[in-house]
């Protein structure tokens, strides 16, 4: 029953993580192309009023005028009625942070240690696991506030925030199972995305806010400061996601190079998303779009698709897949790797596995998670070998038979 209960906090958690996720990152995404995409006002009514920028824009049937002002309006007090988007930011947080915790920190042993990569008990590695949620937000935003305001600091952050991030993720593949390790660096760059909007960007709109309302002329530091680590977390946004959805593809995690693997693949997400933020200028501006990072980003995925791909059969291989195993090949298989998670006692996923009936019950799962996805065995704690892998294809494409 605790297993059950797990599986349906997993649920709930997930699907409060995803909607909340959605929120905060369409949010985030609508502001910098906003920002992207303003222009400087022609009518001297809107300058007269303080506005610094405006756009234009058409959906869902009606249109839509957007003005910018530089720090307030000038023909109005500031209104008691603001909006502030930091509640999309936290929500994800909290709710991503609960459901590492149900489903990592519980399950520290099965889940973040491999004992193939490094040998220490799930208290050392749930404790270095938080570790680094709070390292690499500490180093992070030391790098910023030393380098972040001054000549070429977005440069030189840029340049020292990468390095970081590549330590990271080779220290966490050196530390933790592969598929832990890809989530567990998606997370501390998504902590540092929310701890931005905690410690530096609402408090320093907060103080802009009371300035303002007192009749002070506010200090731009908080303006430029919080408009710096915006720009990072919308930079930080594909790598999180795709770090995060990453760890849930075997032959991406279990590899002897996997950290590269991760680090190419976050590189790659970074590069799209630099075209998309400098498309909105450049569109203002009458540029031509600068899809040349896309590009760039996209055939570091087709380099990684080449580099990862399986190697050509041999002639063996491809006799044995044409002759289909026998029931109790894959049996013997299964017993090993498998029953020890999937028997009558322990029914991981509520999947058992230990009779015939419910081996033909599960059987394309077995092949989806094994032969396909390769993320069973998890963390391969039964040390399935990719033959024994391939036997399990050729069974369930011969009909899996169970007699």
């Amino acid at each position: 029953m605790d297993a059950y209960l797990l599986d349906w906090a997993n649920l709930l958690l997930r699907w409060a993580h995803v909607i909340t996720a959605i929120a905060w990152i369409g949010s985030s995404f609508y502001f910098v192309m906003l920002d992207n995409s303003l222009t400087k006002p022609h009518d001297a009514d809107l300058k007269a009023k303080g506005v610094d920028g405006e756009m234009w824009a058409v959906h869902g049937g009606g249109f839509y005028h957007s003005n910018k002002y530089l720090v307030a309006p000038r023909w109005r007090p500031l209104p008691e009625n603001l909006h502030w988007s930091y509640w999309e930011s936290y929500s994800t947080w909290l709710t991503g942070f609960a459901l590492f915790t149900v489903l990592y920190l519980f399950n520290a042993g099965t889940f973040l240690v491999d004992k193939t990569v490094f040998d220490w008990s799930p208290g050392a590695a749930i404790a270095a696991a938080l570790g680094f949620l709070v390292a690499f937000w500490v180093v992070y935003d030391v790098i910023c506030r030393a380098f972040g305001q001054r000549h070429h600091g977005d440069l030189v952050v840029g340049v020292f925030v990468f390095a970081f991030v590549v330590f990271a993720s080779w220290l966490a593949c050196q530390l933790f199972a592969g598929r832990a390790a890809f989530l567990l660096v998606g997370a501390m760059i998504a902590t540092a995305m929310s701890a931005n909007v905690f410690f530096w960007i609402i408090p320093g709109q907060r103080k802009v806010v009371a300035d303002l309302r007192a009749g002070r002329d506010p200090d731009p530091i908080h303006g430029r400061r919080g408009k710096q680590r915006s720009v990072h977390n919308t930079y930080f946004t594909l790598p999180v996601i795709v770090a995060m959805l990453s760890n849930h593809y075997g032959w991406l995690v279990q590899g002897p190079h996997n950290w590269l693997v991760l680090v190419l693949l976050m590189l790659a997400g970074a590069l799209i998303r630099h075209s998309f933020v400098a498309r909105h200028k450049a569109h203002v501006e009458g540029r031509r779009a600068p899809w040349e990072h896309a590009v760039v980003g996209t055939a570091v995925l087709v380099g990684l698709a080449v580099w990862l791909a399986p190697p050509p059969q041999s002639a063996e291989q491809r006799a044995a897949a044409a002759q289909p195993p026998t029931y109790a090949e894959v049996r013997a298989v299964i017993d090993q790797r498998c029953v020890v998670c999937h028997n009558a006692q322990v029914q991981n996923k509520n999947v058992a596995l230990h009779t015939p009936e419910l081996l033909r019950q599960h059987a394309q799962a077995v092949y989806q998670q094994t032969a396909v996805l390769r993320l069973m065995p998890l963390n391969n704690a039964t040390q399935i070998t990719d033959a024994e892998r391939a036997l399990v294809k050729r069974w369930f494409d011969s009909g899996a038979p169970v007699d």
